[in-house]
């Protein structure tokens, strides 16, 4: 078998893979999304800002 033969018997395989597999990588990332932003909305108010307090002002 000669190396151009191998190299399209890969480029073939790599096509097939593709056909079947689909892409891989998502769209969009987590990063992109707002996924873990603002969505704890249980409790009140106030627990929201006790949660918000910077590390300074104590707990």
């Amino acid at each position: 078998m000669t190396s151009s033969a191998s190299e399209q018997e890969r480029r073939e395989r790599l096509r097939r893979a593709a056909a079947l597999l689909g892409d891989l990588e998502p769209s969009t990332t987590r990063d992109e999304t707002a996924e873990g932003w603002g969505e704890r909305s249980t409790g009140s108010r106030d627990d929201e800002l006790r949660r918000d307090v910077p590390p300074h002002h104590g707990g």
